[in-house]
């Protein structure tokens, strides 16, 4: 079976939905957001989530995002997500930046609902592909996108601007 074709094994529980953040959402958000700026080590103060949350709640943002919801409607996962160009394939596909599961959600097909959606939204807005990176020690997360997706050869660099 081909990434393209891998269908996951693992169900989500009756209910359980993925959509877009509402305004009544950013407390559950937040602790989510927080937990994935912990996991990568990355400090997450109030100001830079508000920031973040501001343009996931701006239409005019290229930046969007999913929320995974159990079946009373509680957020257990977060994915956010934007458009990018590939000069060299001529087209636009989408960057995954950000994707997280509460650890008690974890194992029950929470990440399988957002990538299926994230999926869908690809082949609506015609892009070619959807790429992200992840920390080559988050062995779990690696087990499933080696599931979905095809591992590229491209290591990943960070320059930082002048007079940083």
């Amino acid at each position: 079976m081909t990434p393209e074709t891998a269908v996951s094994t693992v169900a989500a529980p009756a209910g359980w939905t993925v959509g877009a953040p509402t305004d009544a959402d950013f407390a559950a958000w937040r602790e989510l957001y927080r937990g994935y700026g912990a996991f990568y080590r990355v400090p997450m103060p109030d100001e830079k989530a508000a920031l973040v949350w501001s343009w996931l709640t701006d239409p005019a943002h290229e930046l969007e995002g999913l929320l995974v919801r159990d079946a009373d409607g509680t957020p257990v996962g977060l994915a956010h997500y934007r458009p990018f160009v590939r000069p060299l394939h001529g087209a636009v596909a989408g960057f995954l930046d950000d994707l997280f599961v509460a650890p008690a959600a974890r194992g029950t097909g929470a990440v399988d609902l957002l990538l299926a959606r994230l999926r869908e939204i690809a082949a609506e807005r015609g892009w070619n592909a959807v790429r992200w990176i992840t920390a080559e020690d988050n062995y779990r997360a690696r087990g499933k996108y080696d599931q979905v997706a095809t591992r590229t050869r491209f290591l990943t660099y960070d320059m930082l601007p002048a007079g940083a």
